[in-house]
């Protein structure tokens, strides 16, 4: 079901989910990669000067298939799995992190994935990197950065929007899925100011009747474990 965004009706929505939700923040962290910048340079999967390929991504995968982009894809675990699963979309994984690189990377050690590549790199530089190129974004479970002085840090940000403009290649695609409600309801509010539509919404993703095409992170997996609600959205602008 499409979901037209109502700007009213999601402000008050956003203020009381917010508000019940802020103690419940739980930030994740991540184990130090000895020699990970060694890892990261010796890896063909790893394009180390992307602002070289800006507007020439299809010559990197040799094809002119949809491009998708995941911004802090951690350790990969995501990013590989669509990878896979989907060989005739190219998939790109963003993370400033050189540790989480470096697994990630680890991750996929004598495999073959043609359709797959990575960069080492911060987000907020992405304009450096891609022309109009790119076809969806996945956030999946980014650092929620909950308090209020902190909102720009988000990826899905209004000053992050408008650098995703500059780089999707026609229509906008965001998909966005997190346990954080505080990252989902600010995420949703600045979908609907900047005039998505909501194809899909969830409020718990791994039950929800429609049965989302899912492919779970390392973080999520454990989630589903405690059976933490996951949010979920699959926002479009269409030009």
């Amino acid at each position: 079901m499409m979901i037209k965004s109502n700007h009213h009706f999601f402000t008050s929505f956003f203020s009381e989910f917010m508000v019940k939700s802020f103690l419940e923040v739980k930030f994740m962290r991540y184990n130090v990669v000895k020699n990970a910048n060694k890892i990261i340079d010796s890896s063909s999967y790893l394009i180390k000067n992307p602002e070289s390929y800006k507007g020439k991504w299809k010559d990197v995968f040799s094809n002119n298939n949809p491009i998708c982009l995941e911004l802090g894809m951690g350790r990969g675990s995501f990013i590989i799995e669509m990878a896979k699963k989907h060989p005739n979309i190219n998939y790109i994984g963003l993370e400033l992190d050189s540790s989480q690189t470096a697994t990630a990377i680890n991750n996929i050690k004598n495999q073959n994935i043609s359709n797959l590549r990575m960069i080492c790199a911060d987000a907020r530089n992405i304009i450096n990197y891609f022309g109009k190129e790119i076809d969806t974004i996945y956030l999946t479970f980014s650092e929620p950065w909950p308090k209020k002085q902190d909102a720009k840090k988000r990826f899905s940000d209004e000053s992050y929007l408008r650098l995703y403009d500059r780089i999707f290649k026609k229509n906008k695609h965001i998909i966005l899925k997190t346990d954080n409600k505080i990252l989902f309801a600010s995420a949703l509010e600045s979908f609907s100011n900047y005039w998505y539509t909501f194809e899909k919404v969830s409020l718990d993703l791994h039950n929800d009747e429609r049965k989302i095409e899912n492919v779970m992170t390392d973080f999520e997996k454990q989630y589903y474990k405690e059976h933490r609600p996951i949010f979920y959205v699959d926002a479009y602008f269409k030009n």
